[in-house]
């Protein structure tokens, strides 16, 4: 099956701008800054900058368009793209597929956007039909095809292909590879996502297929060839999720999928046609459109038993670490079971010791007994910490608690601890802003209390708030904070994510504005990294 011959680039992209400029009509309007009809992408950007201003901020933007900050960014980030690829167009000029390209991905953004905003209503629909569904069906089961012909190629033995997984991924991932795939085919049971990194990863691609993709022709929209492969391959991830959920490609993916696959499978085929490779993208594509829904049917499947593959695609492999180090609650928790242990024994042998001693008939134990009920007495006429609680009138809930920390009162907030009584790491945002250490390092000496389930994000977003809105630094006990409950992995990886999207914001446009939050994202991933 050769590919439909695609429609004029020229013409292709002057549609991609019509619908650029009645969107952002739409979204400016959303944000309070009126015009009747819109302009070039550089326009656009200007006029969310002044909305900006007017809001009082990104994060007011991000609020009326309904979106998160990572997404914001994301979708600023492919607008300066496309304003640096085209700073103005003029009907009729000439233009290139990686401006297209562009093009075509800011419009995915727009899309996206108008999921999440549902008082955007403008139309994004490119001409397209029913062949090109299909067609798009074969591209991408063809590139999943090939990608796994690569890297059979480089480990043509499967056990030394599983133990290279081992070591990549570690053995329980490769065990549920095995149990999702095909008969000894480790790599049918993978995701997309994790099979396209085998390609992408770092080392692997600068070791393994550099020599095929390095080629100036293609996967040059970005500076990078591996980085612009990566992007392609991260678009075809969430097309792929589409059709598995169900869902049509729409219009936008078509033409995107028509662009990206040349410039991926250009390459390797010409790798093939001078013998540099064993992969013939041609035969692998032709091959694809047999028994097409079936293959489909079948991928649902697998999806369903993967639990889906919506994260987005990884620089590099996280290897496994060989031996998991101990954080210090860790260390904490253990040290405390062992001297509990230590006490448990202690008892024991104190109970059978006296039970010795009062059957033997001795009389020692009267007196002992005596002399042990004196610290009971003792222990029975200084009052618990409920029963304290109970004097001042606090009943022992959680808003009462909260309520101690927001004022500081440390006296009150120790009787809640010495009860038992779990906290929450969001429960002292009013006192890191107000500065309220006393409290704060209290809370922090009952650590193994704080029993919050993904605490960080918001304390996160505190304190970046504080150091930019009131020009805060970070102190010795916010950085304690960060150390004792933000050091963990996922939380480490969205920080890094976190301040590379600042220094590229600020690298796009470098104002202190941006300055100012780059600082503060590399500030806080110093910390915690």
């Amino acid at each position: 099956m050769t590919l439909s011959a695609p429609l004029n680039t020229g013409e292709q992209f002057e549609k991609c701008i019509a619908i650029i400029r009645e969107a952002s009509v739409e979204i400016l309007l959303l944000l309070n800054v009126h015009f009747d009809e819109g302009k070039d992408p550089r326009w656009f950007l200007e006029q969310l900058d002044v909305a900006r201003l007017s809001l009082g901020g990104w994060g007011a933007v991000a609020k009326r368009l309904k979106l998160n900050d990572a997404e914001l960014t994301q979708f600023t980030l492919q607008l300066r793209h496309l304003q640096q690829l085209v700073p103005r167009y003029e009907n009729g000029q000439n233009v290139t597929e990686n401006q297209l390209i562009a093009a075509l991905r800011f419009i995915s953004a727009l899309e996206n956007l108008r999921n999440k905003q549902k008082l955007l209503s403008y139309n994004t629909a490119l001409p397209s039909d029913d062949a090109q569904q299909r067609q798009g069906l074969q591209q991408l089961r063809a590139m999943e095809t090939m990608i796994k012909s690569l890297v059979m190629q480089v480990w043509p033995d499967s056990e030394k292909l599983r133990n290279h997984l081992k070591t990549q991924f570690g053995a329980d991932r490769v065990r549920r590879w095995l149990r999702l795939g095909d008969h000894n085919d480790v790599l049918s049971g993978m995701r997309f996502s994790e099979l396209a990194l085998l390609l992408i990863d770092k080392k692997e691609f600068s070791q393994r297929y550099a020599r095929l993709f390095n080629d100036a022709a293609e996967l040059n929209l970005l500076v990078e060839p591996r980085k612009t492969l990566q992007t392609f391959l991260d678009d075809i991830r969430q097309m792929r999720a589409s059709v598995v959920s169900g869902q049509p490609l729409t219009s936008n993916q078509l033409l995107l999928l028509n662009s990206y696959y040349p410039q991926i499978t250009g390459p390797v085929q010409r790798a093939f046609d001078e013998g540099r490779t064993q992969t013939n993208p041609a035969e692998i594509l032709r091959e694809a459109g047999g028994d097409l829904d079936a293959y489909w049917e079948q991928t649902r499947k697998k999806d369903r038993a993967a639990g889906g593959d919506a994260m987005p695609m990884r620089d590099s492999i996280d290897k496994p670490a060989k031996r998991s180090v101990r954080s210090r609650e860790e260390r904490d928790q253990m040290l405390s079971g062992v001297l509990w242990s230590a006490v448990g024994v202690m008892v024991l042998m104190m109970v059978i010791g006296a039970f010795w001693m009062f059957t033997s008939g001795m009389s020692a134990p009267v007196a002992r007994q005596a002399r042990a009920t004196v610290p009971i007495a003792e222990d029975r006429e200084r009052p618990s910490p409920k029963e304290e609680l109970s004097r001042l009138g606090l009943p022992r809930d959680e808003n009462n608690f909260r309520a101690a920390i927001d004022r500081n009162d440390t006296r009150v907030v120790s009787l809640f601890l010495r009860t038992g009584m779990n906290w929450k790491l969001s429960w002292t945002e009013n006192a890191v802003i107000a500065d309220y250490n006393d409290v704060l390092d209290l809370l922090l000496r009952y650590r193994l209390q704080m029993d919050e389930n993904r605490p960080c994000r918001r304390f996160i977003a505190t304190l970046t708030h504080e150091m930019a809105v009131n020009n805060k630094k970070l102190t010795s006990i916010t950085r304690d904070y960060l150390r004792a409950f933000c050091t963990v992995k996922p939380v480490v990886d969205r920080q890094r994510y976190e301040m590379e999207q600042a220094q590229l914001r600020y690298e796009a446009a470098p104002t202190d504005e941006n300055r100012k939050w780059s600082d503060i994202q590399t500030a806080i991933y110093d910390v915690i990294d």
